[in-house]
C-alpha cells in the first residue's frame, strides 16, 4: 500500500542518521522538519538546554481537541562492541526482516507515524480531529526529552484524546508498565593501607553495603503477597539494580571512591516516593556509620532518571481505539518503562502500541519483520479513516 512505501523510504532515512544518545539528533530533526515542510506541515521545535538536541512536534487536520498523539523517540543506543552482519545504519532488507539500528526500537514505528501525518495532511479536508506527532530526544537515557516536549504541546495544540506510544509490543496493546527511577551514588571514602582499614573508610565497601541492602529488599519484594496488579507483571514485584561499579586504586589501599547508579522499576500500585524515601534512610544510615570513623566521608545521591508507571485505565480512550483499530482483545503488562506515563502524568490516556518485538531492541543485527512493518501501516491507515468519521 502507498503508506507503507512511503513509510518505508522515510525509514531508510532515519536510520542512516547515527543518533545515538550520546550524539546531537539536530541532523535528524532538519530533515523530518524538511520532509513535513514539502507536505504543508508546519513542525515546532522544543530545545534541550544547551540547544544541541531537539524534540519536535506537529499537527494535521482541524485546530479541535479529540486528537490523536503518536508519539516515538528519536534516539538510538550505540553499536560500539556489537558485531553487525551489515551496517547498522544502511537499512538492509534479508529474509523479510528490515536489519539496522532503530528499525526496531523505534525508528520504525517514527517512519509510520511521519508517512501517516503525510496521508493525514492529503486528507486534509477530510479530517473531522487532528494527528499530531510528538518525536523527543533522550529516551534512552531516562525519558528526558519528553516531560517539556509535552509540556509546549499542551500549550500549543488543542489537547489530544489519547496518546499511542509506538515502543516495539508487537502491534499489541500494552497497558500498564512498571516505573522506572535511577540514582548516581558517589561515595566519598578515606584511604589508608588496607592492613590500617579500621582507620580509614572504604567507599567500596561502604558501597557494597548500600547494593546488599538492595539485594534484601528484591528477596523481601519476592516473598512477599502478590498484588492484584503485580500479578499482571513479569517479575510482578518491584526491583532494585546496579549494573555497574567502579571505584578504588589499589587492592591494599581502602578506595577513596566508589561510583555506581540504582535503579528501581516500581510496581504502578506502589508509591515511588516510599521507595525513594527508604532508599535515603538506608544512605543515612550507613553515611553516619563512616562518619563515625572519618567525618568527612560521605555519600552523594543524585536522581538520574525518573520514568513513571503507566498506570492500567479503567474505560480508557487509548485502549478502546487500539483495540478497535488493531482487533487485538488481550491485555499486556510490560516491566521496562517508556514515555506513556509522562503522558499519563500530564492527563492523557495513553497506551503503548507499535510494531516490533522488544526483544529485539538493543541488540547487534537488530531488525524489524516486514509483516510487522506492514501491519504497522495498515494500523496508521484505519488510524486515518477513524479520523476522518464523526
Amino acid at each position: 500500500m502507498t503508506l507503507a512505501t512511503t513509510a518505508r523510504e522515510v525509514l531508510e532515512r532515519l536510520v542512516a542518521f547515527p543518533t545515538v544518545s550520546s550524539r546531537s539528533n539536530l541532523d535528524l530533526v532538519e530533515w523530518v522538519e524538511g520532509w513535513l515542510k514539502a507536505r504543508g506541515i508546519k513542525a515546532r521545535r522544543v530545545w534541550n538546554a544547551d540547544r544541541s538536541k531537539a524534540s519536535l512536534f506537529a499537527q494535521v487536520g482541524p485546530d479541535v481537541a479529540g486528537g490523536i498523539v503518536l508519539s516515538g523517540h528519536t534516539d538510538v543506543v550505540p553499536v560500539e562492541g556489537q558485531e553487525w552482519a551489515s551496517d547498522p545504519f544502511t537499512l538492509t532488507e534479508r529474509e523479510g526482516r528490515l536489519y539496522g539500528r532503530g528499525t526496531c526500537d523505534m525508528k520504525g514505528f517514527d517512519a509510520l507515524a511521519l508517512a501517516a501525518m503525510g496521508e493525514a495532511a492529503a486528507r486534509a479536508g477530510d479530517l473531522k480531529r487532528p494527528l499530531q506527532i510528538a518525536l523527543s530526544y533522550d529516551e534512552e537515557v531516562g525519558c528526558l526529552g519528553a516531560p517539556d516536549l509535552i509540556a509546549a504541546m499542551g500549550e500549543a495544540l488543542p489537547p489530544a484524546r489519547a496518546a499511542i506510544i509506538g515502543e516495539p509490543t508487537m502491534m499489541q496493546p500494552v497497558c500498564g508498565h512498571k516505573g522506572g527511577y535511577g540514582h548516581s551514588v558517589h561515595l566519598r571514602g578515606h584511604e589508608v593501607h588496607s592492613s590500617m582499614m579500621h582507620k580509614g573508610v572504604s567507599a567500596v565497601m561502604q558501597g557494597a553495603r548500600l547494593i546488599e541492602w538492595a539485594n534484601r529488599m528484591n528477596e523481601a519484594n519476592a516473598a512477599k503477597p502478590t498484588s492484584e496488579t503485580a500479578a499482571l507483571f513479569d517479575p510482578p514485584f518491584t526491583t532494585l539494580h546496579v549494573g555497574m561499579i567502579e571505584g578504588g586504586t589499589a587492592h591494599n589501599i581502602t578506595a577513596g571512591d566508589c561510583r555506581f547508579v540504582l535503579a528501581m522499576r516500581v510496581m504502578p500500585d506502589e508509591s515511588a516516593g516510599e521507595w525513594e524515601r527508604a532508599f535515603m534512610d538506608e544512605v543515612a544510615r550507613i553515611e553516619s556509620a563512616m562518619q563515625a570513623v572519618r567525618p568527612e566521608t560521605g555519600i552523594d545521591v543524585a536522581r538520574v532518571f525518573e520514568v513513571p508507571a503507566l498506570r492500567p485505565e479503567t474505560e480508557g480512550a487509548a485502549e478502546a481505539l487500539v483495540r478497535r483499530l488493531t482487533g487485538e482483545n488481550g491485555r499486556h503488562y510490560v516491566s521496562y518503562g517508556t514515555e506513556a506515563g509522562q503522558f499519563q502524568q500530564a492527563g492523557m490516556s495513553a497506551i503503548v502500541c507499535g510494531p516490533g518485538d522488544i526483544a529485539q531492541a538493543h541488540q547487534a543485527d537488530e531488525y524489524l519483520e516486514v509483516s510487522q512493518f506492514e501491519a504497522g501501516a495498515a494500523f496508521m491507515a484505519r488510524l486515518i479513516d477513524d479520523l476522518c468519521k464523526e
